[in-house]
């Protein structure tokens, strides 16, 4: 059963699905077949994705007008074409980048593979320049990382302040500028070191 989907970003109505539905109409894609969504391709939670995800049976061939409908970053693509794999479910695209894309056929499957084996190049080329940045800054005496919120500094004045029974612990986290984990992961109620 072919299935569609459209999706717009927006949905102040300054933009359409009408060119998207047509065209998964002139697909072979029955109107009631179609599931819409109007936000954008980062969203985690698409209701009309997540609906029409949940009726897919074997055999199932989801429509789309274009790649980019379905989600912004190649990751996430691959994730979701795997995710349909593992359903049984092809994916078919219409027009733009991804065209030549029909899970359901030999040919499509190689070009989405050639596209994911691309994407998965690139992620290791990142995480390898990643690496040696991190190396390059530790061999110049950098640490990477987040400031620390306990600072010499504010655990002395905290010290000091926890060991009055009627100090505040909220009050006091505030002035620091700390959160009360904080505090309790430095220093026991009584204000002595852990």
């Amino acid at each position: 059963m072919l299935i569609g989907y459209a999706r717009v970003s927006k949905s102040d109505g300054s933009q359409s699905l009408d060119l998207q539905i047509d065209a998964l109409i002139k697909a072979g894609v029955q109107a009631d077949k179609i599931y819409q969504d109007m936000c954008g391709g980062s969203e985690i939670h698409r209701p009309g994705l997540d609906a029409c995800s949940k009726g897919f049976r074997k055999g199932d061939l989801l429509v789309v007008y274009k790649l980019d409908r379905l989600g912004r970053s190649i990751r996430t693509l691959i994730e979701f074409v795997e995710w349909l794999n593992e359903k049984g479910v092809g994916l078919k695209v219409l027009a733009g980048q991804g065209a030549q894309i029909d899970t359901s056929t030999p040919n499509g499957r190689f070009v989405f593979n050639l596209f994911a084996a691309l994407a998965e190049y690139e992620r290791e080329l990142i995480s390898e320049r990643t690496r040696s940045g991190l190396a390059a800054a530790r061999a110049r005496g950098r640490k990477g990382g987040r400031p620390k919120a306990m600072t010499p500094n504010k655990l002395a004045i905290a010290q000091s302040a926890m060991k009055d029974r009627n100090t505040s612990v909220q009050q006091l986290c505030k002035e620091l500028g700390i959160s009360r984990q904080t505090l309790y992961r430095h220093l026991n109620a009584d204000g002595s070191l852990k």
